[in-house]
């Protein structure tokens, strides 16, 4: 490669990341990305969770903020969600547990909160569905690829050097083993009875009746509320409103909303490449997700 073509392409990258971040910044002006602080009156927080559970820090941030506050006397976490990947669940659900001993929090589930999405509500002071919501879907689900043929009819072969027959086990490179599907559905079963005793422990249910309903199963609303999953029929507001009253709060309480995080351009950017690795190839090449996620 000539020493032009390493300029000119080091000149388009350069050029393309000062657009990319101009384009973040001028959005930001626009739809106002700087913090907005909570009143000093006294009111109920309102912390969101939608879409995949990916990440928990956001979320942990927003319920940190709120526990600190001495005006927020509850919390309304509002799920919509499908669930995600198992280890953000769980830390959601732990941050969840200590602020519900500190302070009230009521989760009201919008269309969805399913697997990952009802493992973080389980140890709420109380849980809000509205009838049609689908919810529930306690249980793990590990998806594998497998493209040994596809590389063999292109040409492409592929070695691995490895310490052990389990190594790799659920590559998309070689077979999936007898020996593989057993390990993994052991790891598998361990985290399924994780969520089991957590829904267990955050509803005060007995481990048995738990078990009975923990096949993945989803529930509505409805039904859910009839296996004491979910507390009470409503929608956001009357979890807001059945949070002011827990908290003492007279009247209609005021719904304070947490300071908007900080955009960082160059993780923005960072998370930008990313994306473009993490679709069905990018997944295919490699990288094992367990996840509490409704089908």
């Amino acid at each position: 490669m000539s020493k032009k073509i390493v300029i000119i392409t080091a000149s388009v990258l350069v050029s393309v990341t000062i657009l990319f971040i101009l384009s973040v910044k001028i959005a930001s002006v626009i739809i106002g990305t700087g913090d907005t602080h909570v009143t000093n009156k006294e009111g109920v927080g309102l912390v969101e969770v939608k879409g995949m559970i990916l990440d928990s820090r956001e979320t942990i941030r927003q319920l940190r903020y709120f526990l600190k506050k001495d005006t927020v006397k509850a919390v309304v976490l509002r799920v919509d969600s499908p669930g995600g990947i198992v280890a953000p669940s769980q830390e959601i659900n732990a941050e969840v547990k200590k602020f519900a001993a500190k302070k009230k929090i009521i989760v009201s589930m919008g269309s969805l909160a399913a697997s990952g999405g009802y493992y973080i509500s389980a140890p709420a002071t109380m849980i809000y569905a509205n009838p049609g919501t689908i919810t529930a879907s306690i249980g793990v689900i590990l998806k594998l690829s497998n493209i040994e043929s596809l590389m063999d009819k292109i040409g492409i072969k592929s070695y691995t050097l490895k310490t052990g027959k389990y190594k790799d086990s659920g590559s998309p490179l070689r077979q999936f083993s007898a020996e593989d599907r057993a390990m993994l559905q052991s790891v598998i079963d361990n985290t399924h009875q994780q969520f089991v005793r957590a829904v267990a422990e955050g509803r005060k249910l007995p481990i048995e009746d738990v078990r009975k309903i923990a096949d993945g199963r989803i529930l509505s609303g409805e039904q859910a509320k009839e296996h004491k999953l979910v507390d009470r029929l409503g929608t956001l507001q009357d979890a807001i409103e059945e949070a002011g009253r827990l908290a003492g709060i007279s009247g209609e309480p005021e719904l304070l909303l947490p300071p908007k995080k900080k955009i960082n351009y160059l993780d923005l950017l960072v998370e930008g490449a990313e994306g473009t690795f993490n679709g069905p190839l990018g997944r295919a090449a490699g990288g094992m997700k367990m996840m509490y996620e409704a089908e």
